[in-house]
C-alpha cells in the first residue's frame, strides 16, 4: 500500500502527488502539516523525524524530501521518457530539480507568503519586491531552455518539469506584475492540458 502524507496545498506535496499521478499510481493521501496538524506527534516523527511533509510510504519504505521521493517513483514505476535510462537524459532533467530547489524556492517563497499567506495589512514590501525581481530573472533561464525543446527535461515530460511546475501554478495565478516570458508561458500551457497536472496541482492556494 503506498500512502503520500501532507496537505493538498501544499508546494512540495504537490510534486509527490503529480509524479504519481503522471504515472498512474494507486495510493492514500493522508492530510498533515498546516492546520491539520500530525507531523508534531510521536507517529508521524518516527516517518518524518523533520517533522515536513510530503511524506511517502511503500509498502515497507519510508521516504521524506518532495525531489527524493519524486526520483524514487520515478525510477522505480516510471519507463521512457519520463524516466529515461539514458545517464545523460536522466542528468539532464535531473539538474533542473535541483536548481529550482536551490535558486528558485527561496525568493519565490517571499512573493508566496506575502501575496497568499498574509494579508495586505501584513506584507512585507521588501521582501515581497525583492523576491518578485529574483524570480523574475531566474525565470529567464528556463525561459531561455524552453525556446529550444517542449518540455524542461526535453521532448516529453519528466522529473525535471515537476517541481518548477508545481511553482508555475501559483506564479502564474497570483495577482502580480510578470516578465513576458513566452517560452515558459507555453510550457505552463502545455502542463494545465495534463489530467495529472488539473488533478494535483490545480487546487486551491490556501
Amino acid at each position: 500500500m503506498m500512502v503520500i502524507w501532507g496537505r493538498a496545498n501544499s508546494t512540495n506535496v504537490r510534486k509527490t502527488l503529480w509524479c504519481a499521478g503522471e504515472l498512474g499510481l494507486t495510493f492514500e493521501r493522508r492530510d498533515a502539516g498546516g492546520a491539520f496538524g500530525v507531523v508534531d506527534t510521536p507517529e508521524y516523527r518516527a516517518l518524518n523525524p523533520n517533522g515536513r511533509i510530503p511524506c511517502l510510504q511503500d509498502g515497507t519504505l519510508t521516504l521524506w524530501e518532495s525531489n527524493v521521493i519524486v526520483r524514487y517513483l520515478a525510477r522505480r514505476y516510471g519507463s521512457e521518457p519520463f524516466a529515461p535510462t539514458d545517464l545523460a537524459a536522466w542528468a539532464s532533467a535531473d539538474k533542473w530539480m535541483d536548481w529550482t530547489t536551490a535558486n528558485l524556492a527561496e525568493p519565490f517563497r517571499d512573493v508566496f507568503w506575502n501575496m497568499v499567506r498574509r494579508t495586505p495589512e501584513e506584507r512585507d514590501g521588501a521582501a515581497l519586491a525583492a523576491g518578485l525581481d529574483a524570480c523574475s530573472r531566474l525565470l529567464a533561464i528556463p525561459d531561455a531552455a524552453l525556446a529550444e525543446k517542449p518540455f524542461l527535461s526535453g521532448e516529453a515530460l519528466g522529473i525535471g518539469d515537476i517541481p518548477l511546475g508545481c511553482i508555475a501554478y501559483a506564479w502564474f495565478s497570483m495577482p502580480i506584475a510578470r516578465p513576458d516570458l513566452p517560452h515558459l508561458a507555453a510550457w505552463y500551457a502545455r502542463l494545465r492540458a495534463r489530467p495529472a497536472y488539473r488533478t494535483a496541482v490545480m487546487t486551491p492556494l490556501t
